[in-house]
């Protein structure tokens, strides 16, 4: 099977595998066992996308981590301003436990080429307009960039964050749980 047909073939395996989760997440809050959140956080950690090169990238393989999710695109100035502070965060904490992780709202072959130029060192994912939605679902009301999220080891939402992330202030953030 051709390399493309085979990334592609994964994607539509990983967009299932998210819908069924949303499904059984949906099903979960309609009965009152979670919240709107929680339902969100469940899809996150099944939720599967391609990383700038076109592997697949499982959320769930950060499980029991310290979840720094970052929601950008290369297009948008606040975000650009902030990823030199992620970087930054990354090489300080994560030997500690903290995995940063970008979705970029953009095509693959932007996000690789300004992950080049700034040289990221934590892995970034190319999302869509169901990633926007997914945002929404995590308590970005207007679907607007950059939005982070701060998830403890346990999978709760510790912070959400609407516009750029000081280095000060997620330091602040991630320092209480490294404990």
């Amino acid at each position: 099977m051709p390399e493309h047909a085979r990334r592609r073939l994964l994607i539509v395996a990983a967009v299932g595998v998210s819908a069924i989760a949303a499904g059984i997440g949906a099903h979960r809050f309609l009965r009152g066992e979670s919240s709107p959140q929680d339902v969100a956080i469940a899809e996150l950690q099944q939720l599967t996308l391609p990383d700038a090169a076109g592997a697949p990238q499982n959320f769930g393989q950060w499980k029991g981590k310290v979840l720094v999710l970052n929601f950008w695109a290369t297009w948008c100035e606040p975000c650009r301003e902030e990823i030199p502070a992620l970087i930054r965060t990354q090489q300080k904490f994560g030997a500690n436990g903290v995995q940063i992780v970008g979705i970029g709202i953009d095509s693959a072959a932007k996000i690789r080429d300004f992950s080049k130029e700034y040289k990221i060192n934590y892995p970034l994912t190319v999302g869509g307009l169901d990633q926007i939605d997914l945002s929404r679902r995590l308590g970005n009301k207007i679907g607007g960039l950059p939005y982070t999220l701060v998830i403890d080891r346990a999978g709760r939402v510790v912070k959400t964050k609407l516009g750029g992330i000081s280095e000060a202030e997620l330091e602040a953030l991630l320092r209480p749980l490294l404990v």
